[in-house]
């Protein structure tokens, strides 16, 4: 088989799957124009009474009410944390910390109010920045964002105050520094990404926000404190860590407003909530349930507080600090005003007007915006729009009338009083139903791309398959095959692209590209379809009806619908919204039913009652009995694995009821020092039981018996390793205000000891790719005798080119020979660890990666690790037990329930080691695993999350096709060397 049509061939197949991953996610994952457009001073906005006189200095379409503003983001500040309940005689640790904002309320009803604080998801923190400065509404594409941040090109908050004349001065978050650059009077950032972090951006910005407060040198401050999303990372909501947080916050808020003026508006917000887990990112009621407080030491509000807060919409800030500030609201605002913050003490008529006013430049705003983005995008309902034009136009008209009713009257009558408040109402509906129509089309799928992507990965998945039955039995499969599928991409993707050309219109790369691979689909069906005719390969894939019996046909269309029946369901049931929620439950559910039936097939074939005959005779009685429990017991071995993994599991947004596993949060959340210590040194024991395993079969198969490099690292390298692991995860374990003086040494282990786990793996991963042969050779001088060969016989011609131990064992004698001609005697070499020369290298590389990504995962997810290694190897023994059950005799063939069940099994600990696909699930923390400061690109913490979150594909991935396949083929092949 030649190597470059092998590598083409690949290429070619990823390229198809890329084609039909991107195709699918462009219908799946849509996102929405940014328009350039931005508003300005100068529109003609203004409505009536204010257009038809000059505004005070400093304001823009509506009269500025406040020349100072300070806005304090309390990172995820769930509505729970923000809430008095003086009910709660025992509080949990989040619950009551925050009592200034309840004794600001109770004893100023009139100044400060608390709101809940509706986030649109993903609430991920820089989505949620971006919605709280331009007002519109980030799509779930842009959460890949959150890690690579970008400059804001839209219309926002910012770039208003800049543009006229504000200064804002900025303290906390850096990803503000990317977002909005060169958009800051002042400013001081510090590094947000580490969530391990709980004080470094808290107490930066503690030790500027006063001093710049009493400067004055400042129109609107900004600080944007982590502390409480990071504890709630590391720790959870539910831990004393919390209380302290919250407790810090508490006492920052009570100086703030000691330091605040008259003319200043205080605004605290969270911008997202947090699960019970303490994570975010999806759309779970806890998750977008933040809290905003509204304070000022002038009267805001001409009524008291309703007795259960009001939830408002976080993008109805934007418009509301806008107009308090007397700037201009951002260009793609959709959020509607805070109406009654522009009442204060005037009367009812008075206050309904002021109102009025306000909304009449948010809804202008709003259409303007409405009708722009129509005529780019033409994906708005035209309906709907033209709808929202007729009610618009209707409450615009009123307005007028009513102002000129009401103008110069000393006494409004009732009737015109209660149109007021009707008319307040259309307006309000206008907005509303605007913004719903909005989130609506931003969310709406394209299903003919989705089913074309669908198409193409099955189209793909069935090529694939196609392509293992036939490679086999043909070594110019690859040459011929590629050549018309080639062709036919090239020639539709040439065409498509000159119709661009002469129609100037501009080109879809993506279109073009699924286009040409689904050309070449066909032209590789087509070609095969010709070249194999029906009648031709059903003769040559099957005996003739006469000499196979019905129940042998049955039984092999059987041993191949199982697996493949299987893996259908599992991925038909994607499109099931129960199926997709409840997957940590079907896909252990799936390998079990399969491994189960491999036992009933092997049952109805006879294979499992003890034979007679020639098959007796070449086992023997008790072997092929010990054959038949070993299988048995390893199976029932893999359901108890099975079983066990299902106490590692994280819970999903959908069911509400869930608790997640205990063992998911790090030993450092603890709060029983007794419960800590026997958990690590549990953690310790089986870190150290899995290096003790490994090294205890390399040497059983004699692959420590060299001084080879690689033999050297395995003896001492693994300790070395664990022992890093195991100090790391005792300082990482450690009460931070426990240790006193030792915390800067600690803050030095926790960076080195993850250093040295990553460079003795990398020693040793090195070392496997410059020589992974770990056989010791030794040459002895014989009068008599043979070369030592296989077990089964003299190899033959065929033999010699499908079995490749048997001829490294050859190489070896004849490298030996030279030295040894001398004599009478001839060459023999007694070889150790040969059986296992190619296991010795995967088992030594998966043991290194086992290491690593344990140590990217908390210290009790350990347990979940020694279960995937303990399933590795009872499916690697069941698949070689039932194939010898079965009398398959060729050795690297692999069957096909062999490799689902390790796609299932794959998939399986993906749950089991605490994930799921969800954005909360996401375990940041593997990102500052052995770094203590923010990273300075994202490549490596992106690699950092993907190997965490990917552990159990990569682990499965290492064990699958070859170590199965050689695993077989030494067992059969080679003798005892």
């Amino acid at each position: 088989m030649q190597r470059w049509p092998v590598l083409l061939f690949l290429a070619w197949v990823c390229f198809l799957f890329y084609a039909g991953i991107g195709l699918f996610t462009s219908g799946f994952l849509l996102t929405r124009i940014e328009l350039a457009s931005s508003s300005s001073c100068s529109d003609p906005l203004l409505p009536p009474p204010w257009e038809r006189r000059n505004l005070p200095a400093g304001s823009c379409w509506a009269p500025q009410r406040f020349p100072k503003a300070v806005l304090v983001i309390i990172d995820a500040l769930r509505f729970e944390f923000a809430r008095f309940n003086a009910a709660k005689t025992t509080p949990l640790p989040y619950e009551n910390k925050l009592s200034f904002l309840h004794h600001l309320v109770t004893s100023q009803p009139r100044h400060a109010r608390l709101y809940r604080f509706r986030a649109d998801p993903p609430t991920a923190t820089m989505q949620r920045i971006k919605g709280l400065t331009t007002g519109s509404l980030p799509t779930f594409i842009d959460v890949g964002s959150n890690f690579a941040t970008y400059a804001i090109q839209e219309d926002n908050l910012l770039a208003q105050l800049a543009q006229n004349g504000r200064r804002v001065v900025f303290m906390g978050d850096d990803t503000w520094e990317g977002l909005f650059p060169k958009k800051f009077f002042r400013s001081y950032f510090f590094p947000s990404f580490n969530v391990k972090d709980l004080h470094t951006v808290d107490d930066g910005i503690l030790q500027h926000l006063y001093p710049t407060v009493d400067s004055g040198e400042w129109d609107v401050l900004i600080a944007h404190f982590l502390g409480v999303d990071h504890c709630g990372h590391k720790h959870g909501p539910d831990h004393p860590e919390m209380a302290k947080k919250l407790t810090q916050m508490n006492e920052m808020l009570r100086s703030l407003v000691d330091h605040l003026g008259n003319d200043t508006l205080l605004l605290v917000a969270g911008d997202h909530g947090m699960t019970e887990t303490g994570d975010h990112g999806g759309d779970s009621e806890k998750e977008v349930n933040a809290a905003l407080f509204v304070y000022s030491k002038t009267p805001l509000f001409g009524t008291g507080p309703p007795e259960e807060p009001e939830a408002i919409p976080q993008v109805n800030l934007v418009p509301t600090v806008a107009l308090l500030l007397g700037v201009p609201i951002p260009y793609s605002n959709i959020g509607e005003v805070m109406a009654e913050l522009f009442s204060g003490d005037s009367d009812a008529v008075s206050a309904a007007l002021q109102q009025l006013s306000v909304y009449h430049i948010n809804a202008k705003q709003v259409d303007r915006f409405l009708h722009s983005y129509s005529l780019v995008a033409q994906d708005l309902p035209a309906e709907q729009l033209q709808r929202l034009q007729e009610l618009y136009s209707s409450a615009v008209e009123e307005h007028i009338w009513l102002l000129a009713q009401v103008q110069g009257a000393t006494l409004v009558p009732p009737e015109l009083e209660s149109r007021l408040g009707s008319l307040i109402g259309r307006f309000q509906l206008y907005l509303r139903e605007a913004r719903a129509m909005c989130t609506q089309t931003w969310a709406r799928f394209d299903p003919l791309r989705m089913v074309g992507g669908c198409t193409l990965i099955a189209a793909s998945c069935l090529l694939c398959y196609v392509t293992s039955e036939l490679a086999a039995a043909s070594d110019s499969f690859y040459r011929s095959c590629l050549l018309y599928p080639l062709l036919w991409g090239v020639v539709v993707a040439v065409l498509l692209g000159l119709a661009r050309v002469f129609t100037q219109e501009g080109l879809d790369l993506l279109l073009v590209s699924s286009w040409a691979a689904a050309a070449s689909l066909l032209g590789f069906f087509w070609h095969w379809w010709g070249r194999h005719p029906k009648r031709a390969r059903l003769a040559g894939s099957q005996p003739p009806l006469a000499s196979v019996g019905l129940r042998q046909r049955l039984r092999a269309w059987l041993g191949l619908a199982f697996p493949m029946g299987i893996l259908l369901f599992r991925c038909g049931a994607m499109f099931s919204d129960s199926f997709v929620v409840a997957e940590a439950r079907v896909a252990p559910f799936l390998l079990a039913s399969l491994v189960t039936l491999l036992v009933g097939k092997l049952h109805w074939d006879g294979r499992l009652t003890v034979p007679e005959g020639p098959k007796q005779q070449f086992l023997g009685f008790s072997s092929y009995r010990r054959e038949i429990w070993y299988l048995l017991c390893f199976v029932a071995m893999l359901l108890v694995c099975v079983r066990l993994s299902g106490f590692f599991h994280q819970c999903r947004e959908e069911i509400p009821q869930c608790r997640p596993s205990l063992f998911l949060s790090p030993l450092a959340s603890l709060r029983n020092t007794r419960a800590k210590n026997l958990f690590y040194l549990l953690c310790v024991a089986l870190l150290a039981g899995l290096a003790y395993a490994v090294r205890s079969w390399l040497r059983h198969y004699g692959n420590l018996n060299s001084s080879d490099p690689l033999v050297l690292f395995v003896r001492w390298g693994f300790p070395l390793v664990v022992l890093c692991i195991a100090c790391y995860w005792a300082v990482a374990s450690s009460a931070e205000d426990s240790l006193g003086k030792l915390q800067e040494l600690v803050q030095v282990a926790v960076v080195a000891f993850p250093w040295a786990v990553y460079g003795l793996a990398s020693v040793g991963l090195l070392l496997l790719l410059c020589n992974p042969m770990t056989v010791f050779a030794k040459d002895t001088r014989e009068s008599a005798g043979s070369i030592v060969t296989p077990s089964l016989g003299v190899p033959s011609s065929e033999v010699d080119f499908l079995h490749v131990i048997p001829q490294i064992y050859k190489r070896m004698q004849e490298s030996q020979k030279s030295r040894l001609e001398r004599g009478s005697c001839k060459a023999a070499v007694a070889a150790y660890g040969l059986g296992s020369v190619y296991s010795a290298a995967l088992v030594i590389a998966l043991t290194l990666l086992g290491f690593l990504l344990m140590l990217l995962h908390s210290e009790r997810l350990s347990l979940a690790f020694l279960l995937l290694f303990l399933e590795a190897f009872m499916l690697l023994h069941i698949h070689t037990r039932a194939r010898g059950l079965a009398g398959d005799t060729e050795p690297f063939s692999v069957p096909w329930y062999a490799v689902i069940s390790w796609l299932l099994a794959a998939s399986q600990f993906f749950y089991s080691t605490g994930h799921q696909p969800i954005f909360p699930a996401i375990h940041w923390n593997a990102a500052f695993v052995g770094f203590h400061l923010d990273h300075s690109t994202n490549f490596l913490p992106a690699v950092l999350v993907g190997a965490n979150t990917f552990a159990s594909h990569i682990l499965f991935a290492g064990t699958g096709r070859g170590g199965m396949a050689v695993e077989k083929a030494v067992q059969e092949e080679i003798g005892v060397l």
